[in-house]
């Protein structure tokens, strides 16, 4: 699988044949051109993850090209290359919707990490957006991730969908047993019937029977009248016994029946009752410690296990994190009437550290206290203005000192040779000097 499409631009040739061998030994595709007329006319036809433009061109300059790019195609992160003594248009490309930008002569790793983290937040983007497309088409949650261990999930829940035998969910709480189930009964041919779910911990022992089975009038004190049960109500669709490990020994013998024979029996009536449904099954375990305590019947076990479906806990899929925390942050905002809030590479990366010990369940609280404003991260926040005149990022500041640091030395110290390199005034200069905290060779000279 590719790393990732770039649209790569720059009217140095030989930088731009440099450039596009070294990122497809990186593992990108990439589509060079030396003009951004002919770049743009390729993105029409062929959208890529990532536009990475020179901002001086002849012809139509990277600063236009972004803007056509923002206007047209919005999704796509652009990410401009400057030269010294362009901080100001890189300011401006930044307002303007720029992604990020770099500077030649740029590092390897690091035009490699800012590639990644933009391919990586386009595809977060394309992925919620599909979701939340299915979800108001009426398709359901769809299991969210692209780690090999959900690819695996994704394809052993399409083999067994429509494959009508009886399956055992098996997931640490909070890992999603439920939205496999209800993947299994969409894609089933079932999918047309109800899907029923049954908590057996929830459940008292003593109205079990009546809800699941149904009752007849007359069966005891209070039923007056006849009482379907979830397995009738489920006819022609899918039964989810939630939490098996809970149902007491003496209902696990009357649910073995309904597996092997597929009957019912209504409380107080003598006679069975033919069920067609298929029967789901999750456990937060193998079960194997439930049977060596004599509190599950093994024969139960191995009649729901002839086929069983693992969920793996959100530690082992930690790549997935980043895009479950923006599909949930994303749905929230939505539900309760907020604006999508970016998330921060730096929170993404503090999320994947965490234990999280209950999975996805607790992940999903997390992002909407994050999108209701209720879980501010401390040290996570959206780059802010570094400077009230110029309202600049963070990083733009540190750009712009490198920037003058480096006239400076060029200069030895002259602020006045600086400040006309850099195309400033003097006293701009003296100013973003002291803001700083650089001082000029002389300065460096005459210090004790």
């Amino acid at each position: 699988m590719s790393r990732g499409r770039i649209l790569l631009v720059d009217d140095d040739r030989d930088l731009l044949k440099a450039a596009t061998d070294w990122l497809e030994i990186s593992g990108f595709s990439v589509s060079a051109f030396d003009r951004a007329e002919e770049a743009y006319r390729q993105l029409m036809s062929h959208e890529p993850d990532v536009v990475m433009t020179d901002i001086r061109m002849p012809g139509i300059d990277g600063m236009t090209l972004l803007n056509s790019i923002v206007r047209t195609h919005g999704e796509v992160p652009v990410i401009l290359m400057t030269g010294h003594g362009d901080v100001t248009v890189a300011v401006k490309a930044m307002k303007q919707g720029a992604e990020d930008f770099i500077e030649k002569p740029y590092d390897a790793d690091h035009l490699l990490s800012v590639l990644d983290k933009a391919v990586e937040k386009r595809r977060m983007k394309q992925e919620i957006a599909r979701l939340q497309g299915l979800i108001r088409e009426g398709g359901g949650m769809e299991i969210v991730g692209d780690s090999p261990a959900i690819r695996d999930l994704r394809s052993r829940v399409a083999m067994l969908a429509d494959v009508d035998i009886d399956t055992l969910i098996i997931g640490e709480t909070g890992t999603g047993k439920e939205l496999v189930a209800q993947a299994l009964h969409r894609q089933s041919r079932r999918s047309a019937g109800p899907f029923v779910a049954i908590n057996c911990a929830a459940l008292p022992e003593s109205i079990f029977e009546s809800e699941v089975f149904g009752h007849v009038k007359g069966a005891f004190t209070g039923a007056l009248s006849d009482r379907q049960g979830k397995f009738e109500h489920a006819a022609g669709g899918t039964v989810f016994l939630d939490e098996i490990e809970s149902m007491p020994l003496s209902l696990q013998a009357k649910i073995l029946r309904v597996l092997q024979e597929r009957v019912i029996e209504r409380l107080g009536e003598n006679g069975p009752r033919p069920v067609d449904v298929r029967i789901l099954a999750a456990a937060k375990s193998d079960l194997s410690g439930e049977i060596a305590a004599g509190r599950f019947r093994e024969d139960l076990f191995y009649r729901l296990a002839t086929v069983d479906i693992r969920i793996p806990p959100l530690r082992q899929r930690r790549e997935d994190i980043g895009l479950l925390f923006g599909h949930f942050a994303s749905l929230a905002a939505h539900r309760y009437g907020r604006a999508e809030r970016q998330v921060p590479a730096g929170l993404v990366a503090q999320l994947r550290e965490e234990a999280w010990r209950g999975n996805v369940r607790e992940l999903k609280a997390r992002a909407e206290r994050f999108a209701l404003g209720l879980d501010e991260p401390a040290n996570h926040s959206e780059e802010a203005p570094a400077s009230a005149d110029a309202a600049l990022p963070d990083r733009l500041a540190a750009y712009e000192a490198h920037l003058i640091r480096e006239a400076l030395e060029r200069h030895e110290g002259g602020t006045a040779k600086a400040a006309i390199s850099l195309g400033i005034p003097h006293r701009t200069l003296n100013e973003k000097i002291a803001r700083y905290g650089l001082r000029t060779s002389a300065e460096k000279r005459s210090a004790p």
